[in-house]
Parts: structure tokens; C-alpha cells; sequence
């Protein structure tokens, strides 16, 4: 079935498929469906077009509200693991490596990315000299929580000592110019790994050691969205944290 409004809309604005396909980066034969076959696209490529036509998205295909009223999810979500042991070391390093403006970390301890790729703190002064801020807050293993959390998981004095392990890993950018060290002692209920506008986000499950953990990739895409709610959190445990002195 034609998709009559997207027809009207094109030859009133003297738009041909060609031009469509330009604006939204697609084939001509996609518009071409578009248009004579009433196909939908994807929802990105549809926004795409109804701004280069100045419609509203909705207007031009009223399935897209239906199908996302269907999905729920967020536009925000790239992905979503089952656990952190199914991404390798390398999506954290290759997210940190694009960091053009910052670089938030806040973990208890996550030596495993120390562990897997010993020039994490080389990269991170790297980002730091091309004028990244770099800002890594960890468990404080004196405190309440991060203790409690050992219980929890039935990793005894484990993830104290982990701890202690990853500001001692860390202490050598102490002094680094745009790299910043603290210390929380906050319940912490996910780990975040921010890269500019992308942030891996490690949920915490009651008694599950975080490598047991799911995992979201997230795109900032709107103010206010998920993305936006998660850096903020950051900002509060930033703000209540110890700075790390040298020495």
C-alpha cells in the first residue's frame, strides 16, 4: 500500500528519491519502497527523513509509535550482555581510546582491566594530554559498604584487598595533569565506564560478583535520558568522595 502523506509531503517540497536517499544516507530503491509499498524504515533513518522534510515522524509513519510502544527500549541502548565476562577487555580499552572530552570510571575495585591490559594507565594519561579529563572513583576498602558487599557475595575480605589492589594500580597517575583519583564509600549499585557520550553500565545483582553481571552499552541521545540519569549518579558520588593524595 502507497504511503500516500510521504508522497504529497516529497512533491509538495519538489523532493525526489534520490534526495531522500541522500538526506538519510540510504538507496534510492529504499525510498522508493517507502513511498509505493508503504514500507516502514528504521526508526533512526525515519527521523532522519521526517526532519530533512520538516514532518513529524509519526505523521509520515504512525507504526513507528505503535512499535515502540511494542519494544520499550530506549533509543539510548546499544547493547545488552547477559554478563561482564562476555565483553572483552578490549570494549573498555576502545572506549576509553575514543574519549575525546572524558573519562568517568566508578568501580570498587575492577582490576580486572588493569589485570588484562597493563597500559591502562599509559592510555588514560594519553586521553589526559590530548585534554581529556580523566576521573576514576574506588571502593574505599575501610568502609561499611564495601565491606558488606564481600559479605554479600561471599567474597570475604576479598574485594577489600581488591580494593586496595586497584588504587594501588592507580596511585601512579596521582599528579597527572587532567587525571583525578578518589576514593567512595557509597552503596554501589552499578559500576559505570564513561567515554564522552557512551558508558557501559554494570548492573549489580545481590550476591553476584559483577563479572556475573549484565552489562547495557548506552549512547547519550537526548537530555534527560537514561544516559543523563547515570552520569549524574556519577557526579553525586563524585562530590561525596576522598581525593587520593600523593605520597
Amino acid at each position: 500500500m502507497q504511503n500516500e502523506r510521504l508522497r504529497v509531503v516529497m512533491a509538495s517540497e519538489g523532493w525526489t528519491h534520490a534526495d531522500l536517499a541522500n538526506a538519510t544516507g540510504v538507496d534510492p530503491k529504499s525510498v522508493e519502497r517507502w513511498v509505493n509499498l508503504g514500507r516502514t524504515p528504521r526508526r533512526q533513518t525515519a527521523l532522519k527523513a521526517a526532519e530533512a522534510l520538516g514532518e513529524d515522524v509519526h505523521a509520515l509513519w504512525p507504526a513507528l509509535r505503535q512499535a515502540r510502544a511494542a519494544r520499550a527500549v530506549s533509543p539510548e541502548l546499544v547493547a545488552l550482555y547477559d554478563q561482564r565476562a562476555d565483553l572483552p577487555v578490549s570494549t573498555f580499552v576502545d572506549l576509553f581510546a575514543q574519549a575525546r572530552e572524558r573519562i568517568d570510571v566508578l568501580v570498587y575495585a575492577a582490576v580486572f582491566l588493569q589485570e588484562a591490559y597493563p597500559r591502562l594507565n599509559d592510555l588514560l594519561r594519553e586521553r589526559a594530554n590530548e585534554g581529556c579529563a580523566v576521573r576514576i572513583a574506588i571502593g574505599d576498602a575501610g568502609s561499611v559498604n564495601v565491606q558488606q558487599r564481600g559479605q554479600e557475595e561471599k567474597f570475604g575480605h576479598g574485594i577489600e584487598s581488591r580494593c586496595r589492589l586497584a588504587l594501588m594500580h592507580y596511585r601512579p597517575l596521582l599528579g597527572t595533569p587532567g587525571v583525578e583519583l578518589r576514593t567512595h564509600e557509597t552503596t554501589l549499585y552499578n559500576s559505570l565506564y564513561r567515554a564522552d557520550g557512551q558508558m557501559l553500565v554494570n548492573a549489580h545483582v545481590w550476591g553476584v560478583n559483577a563479572y556475573g553481571a549484565p552489562v547495557w552499552h548506552l549512547r547519550r541521545n537526548s537530555d534527560g535520558g537514561i544516559f543523563d540519569g547515570y552520569a549524574q549518579s556519577f557526579d553525586a558520588v563524585w562530590g561525596t568522595a576522598t581525593p587520593v593524595q600523593e605520597g
